[in-house]
């Protein structure tokens, strides 16, 4: 039997990278997007998108859009990437944020269930940030959760818990307690589709994914890529600024690793009763990541400036030794790597989602 697979958001950064690979695996491969302008201000197909899927203009928001596309296509499987994902925005669009993480998310379910078009496999890319801040211990070890840091600690430049230090990301460990808007959502979004797979006897399968980053995402958009910020920067001379005191900790996963990542669990993962976490495995500062794009560009070093943002976490990495048994999957390409990588992408003046 012919195999359909249907990316939601197939358009963006993500669904560019997986474009490559699922052809080779499913007969039909569409992509659903609605190429929003703040990550695509031309509105036309990417240049990065494989010839082999086909695209949909729609927005996962709109039923009618689905009725249009589920009248014709009745997928096996559904990659679920279509999100809003600015962490500082989600604080000033709450609604737009609900809207397509949560809204959107139901009206995909509703309509394949009025088209009759229910899949067997559903693949989320759900978010580090339902963690929040995450455990942290003491010096003896007791785990604790601080919850969300005070707008009042982050004006008086505590960026700590005091006594306390973090622990990497475990989604079988570690409550999710979201710290954002947008963390919110992608955690609502995790719980109705994994109870509406459960009752309809469809297998969901859950990524939550740390900072992803790499040739081919956009570099016009605002709100996310800290990475691809600071290689602009760098680019251009400037002075990179820093944030907090420059120990925010990040976990950069490369674009190339989670597309293999989302790959073998479209193709081989069983439902996960805990969300794969996938990053490099390591913790790198935004000072260390700072200084290694500057040195490349031979830029002025960046510059501490103290400043913050509500809603961000202190530290964000996880362990991924569960995803790497369970997907037989390792990441293949460390942050040092990695940002050069970016930045030589960014210097050959490649096609980016923006262009």
């Amino acid at each position: 039997m012919p195999t359909t697979c249907l990316v939601t958001g197939g358009a963006g950064f993500i669904g560019c990278a997986l474009s490559k690979h699922l052809p080779e695996h499913f007969d039909r491969v569409i992509a659903i997007d609605n190429l929003h302008p703040q990550i695509h201000p031309t509105a036309q197909r990417p240049a990065d998108l494989d010839s082999r899927v086909e695209f949909f203009l729609g927005d996962v928001t709109v039923a009618e859009d689905w009725d249009r596309l589920l009248a014709e296509v009745k997928p096996d499987t559904v990659i679920h990437l279509a999100a809003e994902t600015g962490t500082g925005q989600s604080l000033t669009e709450a609604t737009r944020h609900a809207k397509v993480n949560v809204v959107g998310t139901t009206e995909m379910l509703d309509a394949l269930v009025r088209h009759d078009a229910i899949p067997k496999k559903i693949v989320l890319s759900s978010s580090r940030a339902v963690y929040g801040e995450g455990a942290w211990s003491d010096e003896d070890g007791t785990v604790t959760y601080p919850g969300q840091r005070s707008d009042a600690m982050l004006e008086a430049g505590q960026w700590d818990f005091e006594g306390l230090s973090a622990t990497p990301f475990e989604s079988s460990k570690v409550v999710p307690n979201p710290t954002s808007v947008y963390g919110s959502t992608k955690l609502a979004q995790e719980n109705i589709l994994r109870s509406w797979c459960l009752a309809m006897n469809v297998t969901p399968v859950l990524f939550r994914l740390q900072n992803v980053y790499g040739p081919g995402q956009s570099l016009s958009n605002p709100y996310t890529g800290i990475v691809s910020f600071f290689a602009q920067k760098a680019k251009a001379l400037d002075v990179i600024p820093v944030y907090e005191d420059g120990e925010i900790i990040r976990d950069f996963v490369f674009i190339d690793d989670v597309a293999r990542a989302l790959v073998q669990g479209t193709l081989h993962s069983g439902a996960n009763e805990h969300a794969y976490d996938i990053g490099s495995g390591e913790g790198t500062s935004i000072l260390s990541l700072a200084n290694l794009i500057a040195a490349h560009y031979g830029a002025p070093a960046p510059q501490i400036n103290g400043k913050f943002r509500n809603g961000d976490v202190r530290s964000a990495s996880c362990e991924i030794d569960a995803a790497e048994a369970a997907l037989d999957w390792h990441p293949q390409v460390m942050v040092s790597e990695g940002v050069i990588r970016l930045c030589e992408w960014i210097d050959s003046g490649a096609p980016a989602l923006a262009n």
